[in-house]
């Protein structure tokens, strides 16, 4: 069977605007172009299958977090189609495109072939092979001269995860080398976790029970466009939806919305507005779970603390988020509001979830504060079909470590993030204020080295040319990218991974699934390249620094160290490839919580620390601040993400970007989303070719008219705009976050910017 791009992108959109869910989102349409299309384009370095022994292995796909299993199908040895495991917990056969087309990153030619050492400038792209033996050395020198020179703080490790023992290889070697600096990427789980610390006491992974709920409020969460674990949520739409209520709120119809029962137009930032409301609607109506309520959570109804100060409960606060206000700040209509709230509260299984689109911006902790506040209001709290949070496990265990005396003193030097400070104390990293920190710095760059793995700051933080600018102030940047990316493009030294398929590591299920899987990503094919496991490269780096640090390390290779730390496990990991861990909590202690008061509290009483002053404790509304001057700017950019687009560290494969609509890119151009009411005012017509002006950026671009837009709002796609990678990827579209820069979150650190002002003008 023959599927081109043009029938392939007509059955996809029949699929979502029809409503036939189960025919686009189980596995069938994809392992359709996978076998008719991958071998067929004239890409040179596409593998041409030949004829020889079939076999099978099964691993586990890193590419995104969300961890599904995969079965890989091989002839002769060489790997030539990948789909989804259906034996794996999480996916159930399920995956998304680009785990799909994972064999384009194996074979592929933006693939690191071996070290590189930089000649030229920065970013010039002049580089010169060298031996492993070379590159090792040269970083090791550099790390040597900063700790004996009493430097080790100065020294950041950037991951894109914290989770899993490879991240925790690389902590263990930053803490007997004296750094504090070990710094992931953040995303929405960021906030939604802290707010769960701050109302239940309890760190950990966020788990959202979506399988046994039957009403789901989504305040902008992509579940069809790469939130959570994309394999997962595909089978809760094609095969689960029609037990379910789906209501998605966001300014723009996407995939997902389309395929919702009810998308809600909200005015985009006012989510939290429009939590509260709901929760004003809710106990005005008397419609929330007394029996939590009142048994089991503290601060709904006022209070008096132990100075005798009286505090306005969440109940007081509430009655200024009338339905009117509300329908004033949202843009929604009040009768809309009110029978949303009753819908979800007399629902047997309410959960409400937020985190825009695939979830890579945290967000305002309000938010989340607000929306959890939601789940408490319908006692759907550490329950089937509800929301709670389970404890990272510790089913990895080595030996502690011995640090010495310059170690001690480079620990305790304050992160250069902030990130666990006065100021921040419940956040635990924040990438986000690094390049600001940098360039505020009038003297030598606090940071003297930084090491890069599983990340592409230079792509995926906000603000791209303030990025750029703190990254030249850096003497000294590694990247252990198996790919050439943008921060890969610009370091002084690459150091290549293995790809993931011909990787080794365990890896932990992604946040929201509700019971917790451990799978192991098995190489399903030798190293094709001069490449290195990071793993063996960070225990080579620590043997050469000798010391303590070799002595933290006494293992030969990453594959020895993965053995020792799982002990008895492994056996039935490496046999299963995967080992699950029950996390049911026992009914007496469902509601049991390690907060000040003992209760969920709807006024987080640690959260005082973290504010500034004369600001409440309480969840509010406050608009997070957008910059850009109205009257140079009078429209309003926001992104939008698909699940044809790869928007984090790693880009998307060439056959990803082959099934983009020619709505989103038209040749080289990215189309910028308008809705026709607003385009007519500026001139602008389908297929216009106009300048997309922020006050970070600008980008040319071509007009598409979307009804699905709100008027005074434009959109453009995350994931494209790359400048690194290869011709197949480079220089396609605009990258969002080149015409952004963050919003920090006064309570949390965390970057809450959701758009920008923008201006378009015809050309």
């Amino acid at each position: 069977m023959k599927i081109d791009r043009r029938s392939f992108l007509s059955y996809t959109t029949a699929a979502v605007l029809g409503g036939t869910a189960g025919s686009m989102l189980t596995p069938a349409p994809w392992k359709l172009i996978d076998d008719a299309a991958i071998w067929t384009q004239n890409w040179p370095w596409t593998p041409v299958p030949e004829d020889g022994e079939v076999t099978y292995k099964k691993s586990v796909c890193t590419l995104c977090p969300g961890g599904c299993g995969i079965t890989v199908r091989l002839v002769n040895g060489r790997p030539i189609k990948i789909e989804g495991s259906k034996e794996y917990p999480v996916n159930k056969g399920s995956l998304c495109p680009m785990g799909i087309s994972g064999l384009q990153y194996l074979y592929g030619p933006s693939r690191v072939t071996s070290p590189l050492k930089r000649e030229g400038k920065r970013g010039e792209g002049k580089w010169k092979k060298v031996s492993w033996d070379e590159a090792l050395a040269a970083v090791t020198k550099k790390l040597s001269e900063l700790r004996a020179t009493g430097r080790s703080q100065s020294v950041v490790c950037l991951t894109g995860s914290d989770r899993g023992t490879i991240p925790n290889l690389i902590d263990r070697f930053l803490t007997v080398y004296g750094s504090p600096n070990f710094i992931r990427s953040s995303t929405a789980q960021d906030a939604i976790e802290q707010a769960i610390y701050l109302t239940q006491g309890k760190q950990g992974t966020p788990i959202f029970d979506i399988e046994n709920a039957n009403f789901i409020l989504s305040f902008g969460s992509g579940i069809l466009d790469g939130w959570g674990s994309p394999g997962r949520l595909f089978n809760l739409y094609g095969g689960l939806k029609p037990t379910k209520t789906i209501i998605q709120i966001e300014p723009r119809l996407s995939d997902t919305a389309a395929m919702a029962n009810q998308w809600v137009g909200i005015n985009p930032g006012t989510e939290t507005a429009l939590a509260l409301g709901l929760a004003h609607v809710i106990i005005k109506k008397s419609l929330y779970d007394k029996n939590f309520v009142e048994n089991f959570a503290f601060g709904f109804d006022d209070w008096t603390d132990e100075d005798g100060k009286t505090h306005d409960g969440f109940s007081t606060m509430v009655k200024n988020f009338t339905p009117e206000k509300v329908a004033q700040i949202t843009g929604i209509d009040k009768t809309e509001i009110v029978s949303l709230a009753r819908n979800f509260a007399r629902a047997s299984k309410p959960i409400a979830i937020n985190g825009r689109g695939q979830g890579d911006v945290p967000g305002s902790i309000d938010e989340s504060l607000a929306v959890q506040s939601l789940n408490a209001l319908v006692g759907n709290i550490n329950k089937p079909g509800g929301i709670s949070a389970i404890p990272d496990s510790n089913y990895a265990k080595w030996p502690e470590v011995t640090i010495d005396e310059v170690a001690s003193k480079g620990r305790q030097q304050p992160r250069i993030d902030g990130a666990g400070s006065e100021q921040f104390p419940n956040t635990r990293f924040l990438l986000n204020r690094l390049p600001e920190i940098l360039n505020k710095t009038k003297d030598e760059s606090p940071v003297q080295a930084l090491l890069v793995t599983a990340a592409n700051p230079l792509y995926t933080l906000p603000d791209t040319a303030s990025t750029k600018k703190a990254f030249d102030r850096i003497p000294f940047i590694v990247s252990f990218s198996p790919y050439m990316d943008e921060t890969a493009a610009y370091a002084d030294y690459i150091l290549p991974n293995h790809s993931y398929l011909e990787r080794l590591q365990e890896v932990p299920t992604d946040a929201g699934i509700s019971r917790q899987v451990i799978g192991l990503a098995k190489p399903v094919v030798q190293p094709i390249y001069d490449t290195k496991h990071v793993g063996d490269s960070f225990i080579l780096i620590a043997k050469a620094l000798g010391g303590f640090i070799s002595n933290a390390f006494p293992w030969n290779n990453y594959e020895g160290f993965l053995k020792e730390t799982l002990k008895d496990q492994w056996r039935e990991l490496n046999r299963k490839g995967m080992i699950e861990i029950e996390n049911n909590t026992p009914e007496p202690l469902a509601y049991t919580f390690n907060t000040v008061s003992g209760k969920f509290e709807f006024y987080p009483t640690a959260r005082n620390t973290a504010q500034p002053k004369n600001r409440s404790a309480l969840p509010s509304y406050t608009p997070v601040p957008i910059e850009g001057d109205i009257q140079r700017f009078q429209l309003v950019l926001i992104p939008y993400d698909t699940i044809r687009l790869a928007s984090n560290n790693i880009a998307n494969s060439p056959f990803m970007t082959k099934t983009i609509d020619d709505t989103v890119l038209k040749k080289q151009t990215g189309m910028v989303e308008i809705n026709p009411t607003t385009a007519r005012g500026l001139g602008l017509k389908e297929g216009s070719t106009a300048l997309l002006t922020t006050p970070k950026g600008k980008a040319t671009v071509k007009i598409h008219l979307f009804e699905g837009i709100m008027p005074g709002l434009i959109a453009i796609p995350k994931g494209l705009g790359h400048t690194a990678y290869n011709k197949f990827l480079a220089n396609k579209g605009t990258n969002f976050n080149d015409l952004i820069g963050p919003i920090e979150d006064p309570g949390s650190g965390l970057d809450m910017a959701w758009g920008i002002r923008a201006k378009l003008i015809r050309i």
